[in-house]
């Protein structure tokens, strides 16, 4: 994992949030172009920093360096329904996704 990793994971989530990199850099508190300069290779989030990435996108820091997970805010959204429904109803579910995993 490196540098180009965190730019092109940070684009790449932001632009399937579909929003601007002026917009995401004002929403976290930082300066208009703070999110262009480290997708162009002009700076790098610090911890903090990506800590308020990560909450702007609705996923973890794990999953943002998951780079096998291609939907990270798609399944944080589906893991926090999940998280709501009784046992019964999530056996149902389980059963439902397994019958969709290839064999």
């Amino acid at each position: 994992m490196d540098e180009e990793f965190i730019r092109a994971r940070i684009t790449k989530l932001r632009l399937e949030k579909n929003v601007s990199a002026r917009e995401m850099s004002l929403s976290i508190g930082q300066s208009e172009n703070y999110i262009n300069q480290i997708e162009n290779a002009r700076g790098l989030p610090s911890l903090p920093g990506l800590i308020y990435i990560c909450d702007y996108l609705g996923i973890t820091l794990q999953q943002f360096f998951d780079d096998g997970d291609d939907t990270p805010y798609e399944l944080q959204v589906l893991l926090n329904d999940l998280k709501k429904l009784d046992a019964d109803a999530l056996a149902h579910v389980t059963a439902v996704v397994r019958a969709f995993l290839p064999r």
